[in-house]
């Protein structure tokens, strides 16, 4: 089938253009790009010279590349109650992700070839988006030995993680991280002191001595960084840190950036958008990991996006079930479900004119495929099909029952918001239509 997209609004985050204009899709690729497209050149795909061309208005909606989400856990095998690869796609494919990089702290670990090539080929089968898994850096994210990165590697793991389970013996990292460097291997860390860290809920300040909620310095995930850059300086490997939330820790980052290192960071869209006082009265939707932070931080970070000193926005999107929420605060289970909400939290920032669309889907789609050396995240002729036309205009109130993910912990449970996802492509194909 070809497919001709006309009178978009297209979001290109290469270019970092804005412009009006047709995609032409052929065999799952995007053949031609049409800017400011005119009557006449329309016409022509319309049938003059291609036979039977499917033809869509987009009405002046946005069309840009489909989002790349790092960091998605989906419960499956171990905890499918939570999540499976087909609520976690169809999830994915209705919040604009076309392409979903899995985490690894699945029961049992994505540590060998045959638990990574499991999570490939339930993906395959189940969800209408793709799936990229990671595979965990130590076994059984444990912390005292490597797994086999070759084998894994060669069996397709895009990365690796031990996730909120940080590595705390360095010369077991250091050892990982160079034998990584020698494969070209991407290790991605998660800053944060596991010492200081360990038991908090909330970020230590004012509002968490009022509630009375034991708390952690926003220096445990400064302190985790610095060590971490340290490591990768020794070792010379690829990192990326998954998620930073903390002013503190931008200066490390722009220094390790200043230095040549090959290091890349990313933030969780609940970081971008909400602090720490959305917790109000004990409310565990907004119990996420690393917790909420001040407004002071969370505006540092959307900067740190608009400069391109943080490279990506993910979702962390972490399913939990009711029973692991409805409890105390402290005892309650961390995370929050965001494939769905990432879109719309996003267009917040957009709305306040703190970042435009090219800059968003730089670091939604651009940034995550070049890091991961995937194909995609641009509108450039001969890229993948994977393209989401939406809305960033329309208002609606989120119900969380009507997110297709199983689990329903989100934060955004009630607010309004802006911003619809009407259709989703993967490879040319429609996989979602609001």
């Amino acid at each position: 089938m070809t497919t001709l997209l006309t009178n978009a609004r297209l979001i290109d985050p290469e270019q970092g253009t804005d412009a009006l204009g047709a995609v032409l899709i052929e065999d799952g690729k995007i053949a031609q790009v049409i800017v400011n497209e005119d009557e006449k050149t329309v016409n022509r795909f319309r049938g003059e010279t291609i036979p039977n061309v499917q033809t869509i208005d987009c009405h002046g909606k946005c069309l840009a590349p489909g989002i790349i989400d790092i960091g998605v856990k989906v419960c499956e095998p171990g905890e499918r109650h939570k999540e499976s690869f087909r609520t976690a796609g169809l999830a994915a494919a209705a919040g604009g992700v076309t392409t979903i990089i899995t985490r690894p702290d699945t029961i049992p670990t994505v540590d060998t070839p045959e638990t990574l090539q499991f999570a490939q080929r339930r993906g395959a089968e189940m969800s209408p988006v793709r799936i990229a898994p990671m595979a965990s850096l130590t076994k059984n994210r444990a912390g005292r030995e490597m797994v086999e990165m070759g084998f894994l590697m060669d069996a397709g793991a895009v990365a690796f993680s031990d996730g909120d389970n940080v590595v705390t013996d360095n010369k077991v990292l250091s050892r990982a991280m160079t034998y990584a460097r020698s494969l070209g291997a991407l290790v991605m860390g998660h800053p944060q002191d596991p010492t200081l860290s360990k038991g908090s809920a909330v970020t230590s300040g004012k509002f968490a001595s009022l509630r009375g909620l034991p708390s952690v310095s926003p220096m445990a995930e400064r302190m985790g960084l610095e060590r971490d850059l340290a490591l990768v300086e020794t070792t010379g490997v690829r990192y990326h840190a998954d998620q930073l939330s903390t002013a503190a820790s931008l200066p490390a980052l722009d220094r390790a950036k200043t230095q040549g290192l090959d290091v890349t960071a990313g933030v969780s869209i609940h970081h971008l958008t909400l602090n720490e006082l959305d917790v109000g009265d004990y409310r565990t939707f907004f119990k996420v990991k690393p917790p909420l932070r001040n407004e002071t931080d969370r505006l540092a970070m959307v900067e740190a996006v608009a400069s391109g000193l943080i490279d990506v926005i993910c979702s962390m999107h972490t399913p939990q079930d009711e029973e692991s929420k409805r409890l105390p605060f402290e005892e309650a289970a961390s995370g929050a479900v965001a494939l769905e909400t990432l879109l719309p939290a996003a267009m917040r920032l957009y709305h306040a004119d703190q970042l435009d669309l090219p800059t968003l889907f730089r670091a939604l789609s651009l940034n995550p495929a070049k890091r991961l050396g995937l194909p995609g995240g641009t509108l450039s002729e001969g890229a993948p099909a994977d393209l989401i036309l939406f809305d960033p205009d329309t208002p609606f109130v989120l119900d969380r029952f009507t997110l297709h993910s199983k689990s329903k912990n989100t934060p955004f449970d009630g607010q309004r918001m802006q911003g619809r996802v009407l259709k989703t492509f993967v490879a040319g194909r429609e996989v979602y239509s609001a």
